[in-house]
Formats: structure tokens, sequence, C-alpha cells
């Protein structure tokens, strides 16, 4: 799929501060003039908030991994049908809280589902969109869930960053085995890929994570200044 504008997706295991990073990137970019769209996944449409509520916020609730699958799918062939492509046809600056690595390295590798079944079924709902780079905010999943137990509980930090990105959900309470294996997931998924990918250390200061992530996407910014400026 051809766009005009630059697609960075933010992925990573729980905790890893996709949010956090992607809102000051999104703040950067749009003190340098660039016209910038933040969303995320699953979410951004309607039917995408009604299935991210039926995904994540009832994990007491039985989902056949197929199932959950599936619905992952579809919030995102909603997603890139009514928001992502048509702000990237804009020539915008468009930056996705998780996107189609998610459901290979959380169903595929965390579930152990056969990428070779996920990958046409990504194809297909994503009309072959791809990133122009996925910044992976590289972080122990034990780490990460620690520092989401720790989140939960500052309650004011919790309401300015926006509380319904950061429930403790049905992904956060699969065993550490489970997210291990996510996390094992994304840095191969990133070591097939090095030129597509960029690999932030997230357990360091969020300043200095900032940093690094804006020094690999500045680089990208020139090819798309006619577009979103």
């Amino acid at each position: 799929m051809s766009c005009k504008g630059l697609f960075l997706t933010f992925e990573g295991p729980e905790g890893s501060g996709k949010t956090t990073q992607s809102a000051m990137l999104a703040r950067r970019l749009e003190g340098a003039g660039h016209r910038v769209l933040a969303v995320r996944e699953p979410g951004g449409t309607a039917v995408g908030e009604a299935l991210r509520d039926m995904l994540l916020n009832h994990p007491d609730q039985p989902l056949d991994v197929r199932a959950e699958t599936l619905i992952f799918a579809a919030a995102r062939a909603q997603l890139v049908t009514e928001v992502l492509k048509p702000a990237l046809d804009q020539g915008r600056v468009v930056l996705c809280d998780r996107f189609a690595d998610s459901t290979l390295a959380y169903q595929g590798f965390g579930h152990r589902q056969d990428l070779s079944l996920l990958r046409p079924m990504i194809e297909y709902a994503t009309c072959g969109l791809e990133p122009s780079l996925r910044i992976l905010l590289d972080i122990p999943p034990a780490d990460g869930l620690a520092r989401r137990l720790t989140e939960e509980h500052k309650d004011a930090q919790f309401r300015l960053a926006d509380a319904d990105t950061r429930e403790w959900n049905r992904m956060d309470a699969l065993d550490l085995s489970f997210h291990q294996r996510v996390h094992e997931g994304y840095l191969k998924l990133a070591g097939q890929d090095p030129e597509h990918w960029l690999i932030v250390d997230a357990k360091g200061a969020t300043a200095t994570v900032h940093a690094r992530i804006w020094d690999g996407v500045s680089v990208l910014l020139p090819k798309a200044t006619e577009a979103i400026v």
C-alpha cells in the first residue's frame, strides 16, 4: 500500500512505555510543524473501541485464542480503512500504539500459533499497509509487569496518563512465561528485518528513551517533508 505520509508504530512488552513515548514523540513532531495523528490498537474507531473492551477488560470471560486473534484483526481492519489510510493519504505522520506485529508477538509467539497462518490474515486485515518504522521498546517482561503494577497504585499519575490506556487487562494477567515468549518473539521479528525496526532500551529515563527514539525517527522525516509540513 503506497501512502504519502509516514507511518510509525510502537511495539513492546507490557509496561515498556509505549503510550508515554508515543505522546512525547507526537508533541515533538507537532512542535516541528508536522501534522500528526496518534492512535492506539485495538481502538481508534467506534468499532475498535467496542472490540477493545471485549478483548481486554473482561479477563474473567474465557476467549478462545483464535477468536481473540480474529477480533484483533477486525479492529485493525476498521482502523486501517477508517483512520490510518486516509490520514496517510493526507501526508500526515501517523503514530500507532501497537499494530500488526503485536499479533505476531502475542498471538503468534505468545500463544504459540502458527505464524504462517497469521501472516495472510494480517495482510488481509491491513490491505498490505506496513509501518515505515517499528519502534520496539525493549524491557525484560518481569520489569515491565512490575512497572505496570506500580503505575496502577499511583492514582494521580494514573489519571493524568489517561487511565484507559493503562488498565490491568487480559494480556497483563497471563503468566510470565507467556510474556517471555512475547519478548523473545519481538526480538526475533526485529532481527529478521533490522532496516525497519528500531530497538530502544526502555529501562532508562523517559527523556533518554525519547532522545533515542527521536534520533531514529528524525532521519526519516526529510523523506516526507513535502507531504507533512
